[in-house]
Formats: C-alpha cells, structure tokens, sequence
C-alpha cells in the first residue's frame, strides 16, 4: 500500500478521497487554484500545492503541475477523481512516465472507451447488446440522414466525444434533422474539439439504468445497478440503488453483460456501464443496451456503497497498490435501498440558471450521508459546477428511503445563495416517482409543477419576518423592552409587513392584508394555530426559515438604487461567466426571442435571448469577454411613447 497520495481534483470528491486515505492510514497531498486557496479539500489534506489560476485549463487540467506537485511531495500515486483529467488516457501515460501510479484504469482501457462509435463496436464484439444505430466514420450530413431514415424516427444525435447532455439532439421528423446535426456538431465542436456525432434509435419511456463494475486487470465484478432515470437536460437529478422495478433475471443478465464489457478492455478500478433501458412494459432481460461507460468512480457511487457495505474508493487503492480483487461476485449482496439529491447552487424558478454565492449560513442533517465540498461562509464559484453536497439515504425499503431523502433535505439549511433544496423535496413527494415509475421524461414531463412546489409559504414569511426585526427568539423579547415598538413596518427587498408584539411568546404579521398569528409553544413555532417545524436563523445574507420550503428574507439596503428602469431594454448577464458568442450588432432590428448572445458558466452555455421588438442601440460586450453577474451586455433603443 502507498504511504502517500495526490488527488488531482478538488471539490466533495476530493473530501471523500482524503476521508478514505486518512482512514487507511495514508497521507494526502491536495492541489488547488487561486480561486480554492481557502477550500475544504485544503484544509483536510496532511499537505497542499497550489497549481494555477481559477480557470481549469489553468489548474486542475494542467497535467504537468500536477505531476511535478506529486514528485515534489513524495507522493506514489494520483487519485484523478471524476471529472478534469479522470478520463484522460495522454494523462494516465504522463503519470506513469513519472514513475508514479494512477489510481485507476490504464490509458488503454480509456482509449477503448473513450469514443462512443469505437466503445459500441467493441462491445457487439464482446457480446454486449447494442442500441440500433449509426457509429460510422462518414460524417457526410447527407450520409448521417439516411442513416437516420434507415434507423426510423425518433433517433438520437450524439457527440462521440460527449457527456454531460452536450453535443445531444432528439430529433423526431426528418425535416428537423439537418438543423438538429448542424447545433449538435457546433455544440460537440465547443465542448470537446471534436464535431463527430454517431446516431441511434431514440428509445421510448426510457430509463437510464447503470451497473458498477469493478476489476483488477485480469477479472471484474458487479456490484449491481443503480437508476440514474431521473433527469433533467441529462443531467442527473436523483439517483438511487437498486433499480425499482428490477428482476432478478434482468438483474443477472445487465450484470453479466457489465462484467463481460470490463473484462473485455482488462479493467482495472472501479467504472460503470451505463445501459438504455425501455420501460415501457416493465423491466425485461431483452430490453436493455450499452450506452457508454464511464472510466472513474461516479458521483452517485454512494448509493452503491451503502447496498453493498463497500468502500469503493478503499478498493480503488487497494487495487490500485497490487492487490487483486477484495471479494468475489458469491460475496456481494443488496441490502436494503439508498437514494442520492444533488444539491446545487441554482435559480430553479429562473430556468435552473447557476448561481454563485457565499454560503452565510450551512447545515446539514445528522441523519444522512453527506458528502461536501464546502463549509459556512465559503464562496460558491463561478469557475467550477456549483454542486454544494450530496445529500445520502439508506432504509431497509424503498419507501422508507425515499422518506428519510425528504425528511433529510427538508432539514438541509442554506443560506447566501439560492439553490434546488425545494425542487428536490417537490421530486421526492411526487406521487409516480414515488411508486418508482420512473423514466428519463419524468421531470420534463411534470416541471410546471414541480417548479410550482417551490414557490414561497406566506407562513414561513411570516416567520422570516419576526427574525427580520430581531424577535426570532421563541420569548419575542420585543413584548418585555421598553425602547422596542409594540407595531411596526418591517421591509425587507421586495416587500414589506406589520408586526405587532401582543406579549410574550405572541405576535401578528400581517402579509398582503392577511394577519398571521405567532406563537411559540412545546419546543415549536405555531402560525394560524398549526405547528411549524421550523427554524428562525438570522446571518449575514439576511433572515432564513428552514424546515419545509426554505424562504430568505434580505434586508433593504438603504444605497440601493430601486427600481427596474430598463423596460426589457437592457440584456444583462444573468451570472458570472464567458460571453461565448454575440448574434447582434448596433442597428439590428430583432424582434422578441431572437437569439443576442451566449453566455458560458459553470460548465454549460445559456441563450440570451431579447426580451421585446426592436432595435440594437449598443453591443456591450465582446465573445471571450469575462463578465460579472448584472452586467450590462446588448442594449436596445428606447421605445417611442
């Protein structure tokens, strides 16, 4: 075993990693960006070197920094967690070049994997199933629409360099396919410098079905399946282990196929195979196939780990320093059910946009897995995905999971940015989801209202309100001081209330013209006569209510300048990020919708769009400007009248 580790990442991932050395009796080297000098995963580690600037391609993807950090140290061996260089195989060579070991698969095993077309072939070849498509080296968009045409109608355009949604396009008649393949191709181009897409059979009520592998070079196992259906754009949501609705039949066949498939490219670590399953009558051991894998730990591995009682990142070292594989498949079995939330810094209301922050306020429940990257008062950056944890249950039972996930994120309190806490509790009391009928069209199909659950609780305003003006202690001291008024106006940013202090223990704020009684009693708050669980936190961002729907309240800054004076003429940047691209120029003529500009943050790109008709008076902004939230980018002329 090493005496010594480097984890190229930063982040939870990183945090768990140290978790598992410390525990293993290994110490820890991290790296960070000038953006992270004060992150968690600093903190934790026995030594830290710094390695560049915020931007990626400046720190955590320069390979080079990163070896010379592990030489310099003494380390013996580089954990790549997920993302960054995980999944570089010119990496994994430069690792090995240095004399030092990569915890993790060889770089032939990545290259194998690494494009979708190649991946899909080698897989026919090992006897894995095969979604029905095209993986073919003509990317003649003439020939791609045949193609198309043979497969039949919906089919998939895919980035055979992609992840993450991008480079993915749905197209559902042939006379959208050329638009779709021309943005699809773009997209890929941007994402992964590669234009090569591949196209498939779009599958019907899909769901997204995932079996960890794990493999020691020679022999692999299976450590069952997780679900990973409920999605967003693509982006995973909830995910969960095992799959609602599996068979032990379809179970053995998906795990067999994994096996074969790692076991044909001489895996060697944990990785997982990623299987489209059609759900539209059940699970079947006939109707699922190989979709990608992916070459790394997954951030869902904690679902895994808590069925099966493996420490999978224990096992990626021990595995990675000689030993052979810890257990055998006869050894491994389910025990009980294990959900993951992924908690983001994110406007839901405003399209899921990322957001920044700093986190004035953070608690997490004592009853849940979490894994963070993060700690109170630390800042959610612009320069990397704004996830703040992973929020972990476990129960004998689905059902009983799936309680303990609400409950758990209903206890979750943050503050200082906005996040999707109320989303994820909304996706929890959903009456399919809860059934586990489940597939990848779930949220799309029902966003409306689970959007709808987010909106605030005049209640819990309420509440807000009395912490607002400093009475959150359950006394109300204002009814015992002399100098406090007993009925005042409290006005926060986009409002305003009257409190009235009827005595100890009692008040009344009155909302919009509703009076809402207040009171304290049993250990609880009480509102309207019903009991609240909830908690009254006042920090540096403002006042918040957590239990149910968190709710914030800012207080008003009396220098601030009120008012929208814009009349959607301004376009301003929604958060801070990379002007990718600008459509327009001064004296244009657009009408509401057009495209303005695209704007590039947090690892995914957003379409600025106009709010109304009419003409350009000024483009503020240039592609690769770097910009602040609220800056000014495209201004149209003034409306007559």
């Amino acid at each position: 075993m090493f005496q010594k580790i480097l984890i190229a990442n930063r982040g939870e991932i990183a945090c768990r990693v140290i978790d598992t050395a410390r525990k293993l009796g290994l110490r820890t080297v991290a790296v960070y960006s000038d953006a992270d000098r004060g992150a968690r995963h600093v903190a934790m580690a026995d030594e830290a070197v710094h390695i560049g600037g915020p931007a990626p391609r400046d720190s955590y993807l320069r390979g080079d920094a990163i070896i010379r950090a592990a030489l310099d140290t003494g380390a013996q061996a580089i954990h790549p967690g997920y993302g960054f260089l995980s999944e570089n195989p010119d990496f994994v060579d430069a690792v090995a070049a240095a004399g030092l070991i990569f915890i993790g698969p060889s770089a032939s095993a990545i290259r194998k994997m690494g494009l979708k077309d190649a991946a899909k072939a080698l897989m026919e070849q090992a006897g894995v199933p095969v979604v029905p498509g095209y993986h073919g080296e003509n990317q003649d968009p003439d020939h791609l629409a045949r193609q198309a045409d043979q497969i039949g109608y919906p089919v998939l355009i895919k980035a055979v360099a992609g992840g993450g949604g991008k480079g993915m396009r749905l197209v559902e008649h042939n006379r959208d396919f050329a638009a779709a393949l021309q943005s699809a191709q773009g997209e890929a181009a941007t994402a992964f410098g590669n234009p090569a897409v591949l196209i498939e059979k779009y599958i019907q009520q899909p769901r997204h079905i995932e079996v960890q592998v794990f493999g020691d070079g020679s022999r692999a196992v299976h450590l069952f399946e997780r679900d990973c259906s409920l999605q967003r754009r693509h982006q995973k949501v909830i995910e969960e282990a095992p799959a609602p609705g599996m068979t032990p039949e379809m179970r053995a066949a998906m795990g067999a196929a994994a096996v074969r498939a790692a076991e044909a490219i001489n895996y060697s670590g944990a990785g997982t195979i990623e299987f489209i399953v059609d759900g539209r009558d059940g699970l079947r051991a006939d109707g699922f196939w190989f979709m990608e894998m992916n070459t790394r730990l997954q951030v869902e591995h904690p679902v895994t780990e808590l069925i099966t009682g493996v420490d999978l990142v224990e096992w990626q070292l021990r595995v990675a320093s000689g030993e052979s594989l810890p257990a055998r498949q006869e050894d491994l079995t389910i025990n009980g059910h294990a959900f993951e939330a992924r908690l983001y810094a994110e406007d839901v209301p405003a399209g899921f946009l990322p957001a920044t922050g700093t986190l004035a306020h953070l608690k997490f429940p004592d009853h849940a897995r979490v894994e963070t990257g993060v700690r109170p008062g630390d800042t959610i950056s612009p320069w990397y995905d704004p996830m703040i944890a992973k929020i972990v249950t476990h129960g004998a039972t689905r059902a009983i999971a799936l309680r303990e996930l609400e409950s758990a994120l209903v206890d979750t309190e943050v503050a200082g940015s906005v996040t999707n806490v109320d989303f994820l509790i909304a996706l929890t009391r959903h009456e399919g989801f809860g059934k586990g009928e489940v597939d990848t069209g779930l949220i799309a199909r029902d966003l409306d209202a689970l959007v709808k659950a987010s909106e605030p609780d005049p209640r819990a305003k309420a509440l807000a309100v009395l912490g607002l003006a400093g009475l959150d202690d359950p006394m109300i001291r204002g009814g015992v001081t002399l100098w406090q008024p007993l009925r005042r106006t409290i006005s926060w940013e986009g409002g305003e209330a009257v409190l009235e202090v009827l005595g100890p223990g009692t008040a009344r704020v009155t909302l919009d013209g509703t009076p809402h009684q207040i009171g304290y009693e049993g250990g609880r708050w009480w509102v309207d006569g019903s009991p609240r669980r909830s908690r009254i936190v006042n920090h540096a961002a403002g006042t918040s209510v957590f239990g149910g729907r968190s709710l914030t309240l800012v207080p008003l800054d009396p220098l601030a300048r009120g008012g929208d004076e814009t009349g959607g003429g301004l376009t301003l940047s929604p958060m801070p990020g990379l002007v990718k691209a600008v459509f327009v120029e001064s004296g244009q003529e657009v009408v509401a919708g057009d495209r303005l500009a695209i704007l590039e943050a947090m690892k995914m790109e957003h379409t600025l769009t106009a709010a109304r008709d009419g003409r350009v008076a000024e483009v503020l902004a240039r592609a690769g400007d770097q910009v602040e939230a609220g800056a000014p980018l495209i201004r149209l002329e003034e409306e007559d009248g």
